[in-house]
């Protein structure tokens, strides 16, 4: 299997090659735009569907289906082949798409939303995994950072383009975009594209691939509701809790007796693989962070638009295409990646830690700047794809990229859900503590209750609105209102520099972890036999 995988390359012509990476790179673009489009052009959608306290369930009902179906992509595409699984996977992602445009209210975008993420798991690891089925891993660097360098244009575009479609054209269009791009990806990877080279006998884990499933829906749902929905300690919240402990320990029961387990429990025993899932997964966690959670700061505390939000996430994507494609440079050029794994922690952890300090004072240019330093070290954490790729067997590519993969969907997935929570819970705390008692007095408590959502800074009609409301209380009213914007924004502020706090601790901790991290020489060929001696067990050698 690994000798005709490796000859792959020889078999393509320059042309279908060619097709291949142009396919690969307009996958990479849809996803891009798909994440920075929604991220700026939340705010205006909550304010149509209402439902702050959803809010991170757009983004976490996403992830958590992609993160879910990251390991059946990766394990079956092993046994059957990428292309049938990457084809699928977008047709799956242009479904939710276009239901994600039509939704009426909240619950239906999630559903939607959940269904896109279906579709996604199979879209990023997968077109890694081609990337390694063609190239060995000391080529990797250099056309990974091709590919991922149309992903980051497409987020240096995304981000604009979704806010000047919310002012224009409504909040529906920034889904409705990814069907041409779609149409387009499937045609030429359809065509070039290769199948599966070679057959073999397997059996497919489904009872561990179901396991996981349960205990990552059951982890994911019990940090998205904890301290909004429910109490820390509820019984609701301690219950999901124990179900997805008892399924994780399951889990990996039946994966130790798995003829082919779904993802294998071996692969930690191999201290690059480790470190590397622990570093991806803090630095996932982050990366969403920044996000989602900086448009709704520029358009809710500093007052701009939603396209002025998105050029300022132009900003960070520069950034990241820039220290992408640099990095995957010099891994080619170098062959080692430990000093780049450190450094890209600590940009990361500078442009966080200047985030959390931010107030209702900072400019848009501040924002900017921190902006562009977190994005030179997530766009540096990319390197991690073929750290990883490099300590193990070629036969084993599509399933451990999987692996890395799903850790670092499921950080950004755990990062939202914790981080939305923080949110929820430190808007009312501070909208508490901002409230004083002239105030608090002065309006009726029907009016208060409106106050305690942003949604007002959000979009003129909503702002209007509330005026109108306070208007039936006569001048009094007018000048309520204009004592109570500065209060919002003051609250959103505390609440946003609250999530970049926690952030830079998870910075710091990724920091720690690489300086853990085993460095051996990047493989010139496929040959895992090139792993230095003594060695073979650790990075996974049969």
């Amino acid at each position: 299997m690994a000798l005709q995988t490796s000859s792959l390359r020889a078999t393509l012509s320059t042309r279908r090659l060619a097709l291949v990476i142009f396919g690969l790179m307009l996958a990479m673009l849809m996803n891009a735009v798909e994440t920075m489009i929604v991220s700026t052009a939340m705010p205006r959608v909550i304010a149509d569907l209402n439902g702050l306290d959803r809010y991170a369930w757009v983004f976490t009902a996403y992830m958590l289906a992609s993160t879910v179906a990251i390991p059946i992509y990766g394990k079956l595409s092993d046994i059957y082949g990428r292309r049938p699984f990457f084809l699928g996977g977008m047709l799956v992602f242009l479904i939710g798409s276009a239901l994600s445009g039509a939704s009426q209210d909240m619950n239906q975008l999630i559903v939607s939303r959940s269904i896109q993420g279906l579709g996604a798991g199979g879209m990023m690891p997968l077109s890694q995994a081609v990337v390694g089925d063609i190239f060995p891993p000391r080529e990797r660097g250099k056309w990974q950072g091709v590919i991922m360098s149309l992903w980051a244009l497409g987020t240096i575009f995304g981000p604009t383009l979704g806010g000047w479609i919310s002012d224009n054209w409504g909040w529906r269009w920034v889904f409705y975009m990814n069907m041409p791009v779609g149409a387009l990806t499937l045609v030429t990877t359809g065509i070039a594209m290769p199948g599966l080279t070679a057959r073999r006998e397997h059996t497919i884990d489904y009872l561990g691939a179901g396991l996981l499933a349960a205990g990552t829906v059951a982890l994911l749902l019990a940090l998205s509701w904890a301290g909004s929905t429910y109490a820390w300690f509820s019984f609701q919240i301690l219950g999901t809790l124990l179900l997805a402990l008892v399924s994780y320990v399951l889990f990996l029961r039946v994966e130790s007796r798995a003829a082919e387990p779904i993802m294998r429990a071996s692969y930690f025993r191999n201290g690059i693989f480790a470190v590397s899932v622990i570093a991806t997964f803090l630095l996932s966690a982050g990366m969403f962070s920044n996000l989602q959670y900086t448009p709704l700061f520029v358009q809710g505390v500093i007052g701009a638009s939603a396209t002025s939000s998105g050029a300022v996430m132009t900003a960070h994507m520069i950034a990241f295409m820039v220290s992408n494609v640099v990095t995957g440079q010099l891994l080619s050029r170098m062959g080692r990646y430990k000093l780049l794994a450190t450094g890209a922690f600590v940009l990361a952890l500078a442009g966080t830690l200047l985030f959390a300090v931010m107030n209702i004072h900072t400019t848009t240019a501040q924002v900017t700047r921190n902006m562009v330093l977190t994005g030179l070290g997530i766009g540096m954490g990319s390197l991690f794809v073929i750290v990883v790729q490099n300590a193990f067997p070629h036969s084993e590519l599509g399933q451990v990229t999987a692996t890395l993969q799903f850790f670092r969907s499921i950080g950004g997935t755990m990062g939202t859900a914790l981080l939305g929570t923080v949110l929820t819970n430190s808007f009312q705390s501070a909208f508490q503590s901002n409230l004083t008692l002239p105030l608090r007095n002065a309006l009726p408590p029907e009016r208060l209750g409106e106050f305690q959502n942003p949604q007002v800074l959000l979009t003129p009609a909503a702002s209007l609105q509330l005026q109108q409301n306070l208007g039936a209380l006569g001048p009094q009213g007018e000048r309520l209102f204009e004592q109570m914007v500065p209060v919002l924004r003051a609250s959103l502020s505390d609440a946003i520099t609250s999530v970049f706090t926690v952030c830079a601790i998870l910075m710091l901790l990724g920091l720690v972890a690489t300086l853990f991290l085993r460095e051996i020489p990047l493989r010139s060929t496929f040959d895992s036999s090139q792993v230095p001696p003594g060695r073979e067990e650790a990075a996974g050698v049969d």
